[in-house]
C-alpha cells in the first residue's frame, strides 16, 4: 500500500479535485491510501469561526454562510444533479457546525479550536471521495476521529501509537483504497483533537509508518522539495534527494513544504517520502531517504514571518545562569511555545517566536512576572543551511538585523 497526501492548495476549486482523480489515473490497481486536507484556505475560514464564537461575536453565522457557499460551489461543479448523496452530507456537517457556534462556549479556547477547524477536513474528504467514486475510482471514507486517537493536548496532540495501530490494523483492508483526514483525530472520550497547524503530512507519516506503507507521497504545487520558496527567494532549484536527517533540519528551522514530525516515523522503518508535483504527476520530484545529505549539494534558504523577538533580563543585573533559563523554558513549555532562535548573553537571553494572537501576550505578561521583558513584533526570521559567502549577502539585504548567529553549518539572522 502508498499513502498519497493532498494539500488545500491540490483541492482548492472543482478543477483541482478533477485533476486528484487525473494523478490518481498514473496509478491503476493500486492500493492507495488517500490523505486530504481542508480545501483552499478553509481552515484559515474555520479560525476566524473559531474567534468569533469564543469571543461571542456576532458574525458566525455569516462566516459559515461564506464557507457554505464557497463549497457548494464546488460541489455544484462537480456534481451537476443535486439529488447526489453528497448535497445531504455537507449540509449534514454545516449544520452541525451551526449548533456547535450556537450558545456560550462550554470548554478551553484550543478544545473549541480542535472541535471547529476539523470540519475543513471532515467536508473536504466527503467531496473528494464522492467524486472519486462517481469517477470510477472506488474508495471508501473514513473518520480519522474514529482511527487516529490521541491524548488531550488540543491544538498540539500526541498520537496514541499503540490504540492508533490497533484500530488502522482492524480497519483497513488489502485490495481496497480509502480516503482520509489529515490533521485530525480524537483522544479516549472521542473529543476532536488537531496534531499542528499543517499537520496533515504528519497524519501521512502516521498512517504509512503503521500500515508498512511502499511509500508515502506529498503532492505540491511545486516540482518537489526546492532550496527556497521560489515566491519568495530567485533562482530556487530542485533538490532531487535529501537524507532523512537534512529533511528534519530542514522541517525544524521552517521549511514549508514538510512538517517537523513528518520524517521521524518514516526513518525508523526506512519508508521513502516523496514530494511531487500534482501538476506534472509522472516527474520523479525529491525523494527522502537513506543517503547524502543533499543532492545536489545547494544552500538552502527559510524565511519565517510574524515572528516575535522576546528578550529577557534579570532585574538586578545578575549573570543568565542555568536556573533563569529553566525558569524562562517552563513557561515555554506551559504555554506549548517553541523556540525558533536563542542566543545569550551575561544578562540577558533573547527568544525568537512564532507569533500567535491569542498566546504571545500572555505569554509575555506571564515571563515580566520575574523578569524585565522587552520584544520586537513582526520580525523576519531568515535561516540559511550548508550556507555560502553569496548566500549570505543574499540575505543580509533584507532588512535591519536585530539578532545573528551563525553554525558549522546553519546561519540565522532576525531582521526587522
Amino acid at each position: 500500500m502508498k499513502v498519497f497526501k493532498f494539500g488545500g492548495a491540490s483541492i482548492k476549486d472543482a478543477r483541482s479535485v478533477r485533476n486528484v482523480a487525473h494523478v490518481l489515473n498514473h496509478f491503476p490497481g493500486e492500493e492507495i491510501l488517500i490523505v486530504v486536507s481542508a480545501m483552499g484556505k478553509s481552515t484559515n475560514k474555520l479560525e476566524e469561526l473559531v474567534n468569533c464564537f469564543f469571543h461571542q461575536q456576532d458574525n458566525c453565522q455569516q462566516i459559515i454562510e461564506e464557507l457554505r457557499a464557497y463549497h457548494f460551489e464546488i460541489i455544484k461543479e462537480l456534481f451537476p444533479a443535486d439529488e447526489h448523496r453528497v448535497h445531504n452530507d455537507i449540509e449534514i456537517l454545516f449544520s452541525q457546525l451551526e449548533i456547535i457556534t450556537q450558545g456560550n462556549p462550554q470548554n478551553t479556547f484550543n478544545q473549541v479550536y480542535d472541535q471547529i477547524v476539523s470540519y475543513g477536513e471532515l467536508i473536504s474528504t466527503k467531496i473528494v471521495s464522492s467524486y472519486l467514486n462517481s469517477n470510477s475510482y472506488q474508495n471508501k471514507w473514513l473518520d480519522a476521529r474514529r482511527l487516529i486517537r490521541t491524548d488531550q493536548n488540543f491544538r498540539f496532540a500526541r498520537v496514541d501509537w499503540n490504540f492508533t495501530a490497533r484500530l488502522l490494523k482492524d480497519t483497513i483492508k488489502e485490495g481496497n483504497r480509502y480516503v482520509i483526514q489529515g490533521f485530525i483525530g480524537s483522544d479516549d472520550d472521542l473529543n476532536p483533537t488537531t496534531l499542528g497547524r499543517e499537520g496533515s503530512d504528519y497524519t501521512a507519516s502516521v498512517l504509512g509508518y503503521v500500515l508498512d506503507a511502499e511509500e508515502v507521497v506529498i503532492w505540491k504545487d511545486v516540482p518537489g522539495v526546492l532550496n527556497g520558496d521560489p515566491k519568495i527567494f530567485d533562482g530556487t532549484e530542485l533538490l532531487h534527494r535529501i537524507s532523512y536527517r537534512e529533511a528534519i533540519e530542514l522541517a525544524y528551522y521552517g521549511a514549508s513544504v514538510i512538517h517537523p514530525k513528518t520524517i521521524q516515523p518514516l526513518q525508523e522503518k526506512n519508508i521513502p517520502l516523496s514530494v511531487k508535483s500534482f501538476l506534472h504527476p509522472s516527474e520523479k520530484g525529491t525523494v527522502i531517504s537513506k543517503g547524502a545529505d543533499l543532492e545536489p549539494l545547494l544552500p538552502c534558504f527559510i524565511k519565517k514571518d510574524k515572528q516575535v523577538l522576546i528578550t529577557i533580563a534579570t532585574r538586578d543585573l545578575a549573570f543568565i545562569v542555568e536556573d533563569h533559563l529553566s525558569k524562562i523554558y517552563k513557561v515555554f513549555h506551559q504555554f506549548g511555545v517553541r523556540v525558533n532562535m536563542s542566543q545569550n548573553t551575561a544578562v540577558s537571553s533573547s527568544f525568537c517566536i512564532n507569533y500567535d494572537a491569542m498566546i504571545t501576550p500572555q505569554l509575555i505578561e506571564e515571563l515580566s512576572r520575574d523578569f524585565d521583558t522587552s520584544f520586537n513584533e513582526n520580525v523576519r526570521l531568515y535561516t540559511v543551511r550548508h550556507y555560502s559567502e553569496e548566500a549570505l549577502s543574499r540575505v543580509k539585504k533584507n532588512g535591519q538585523m536585530l539578532l545573528e548567529q551563525t553554525s558549522r553549518n546553519t546561519y540565522q539572522v532576525v531582521m526587522a
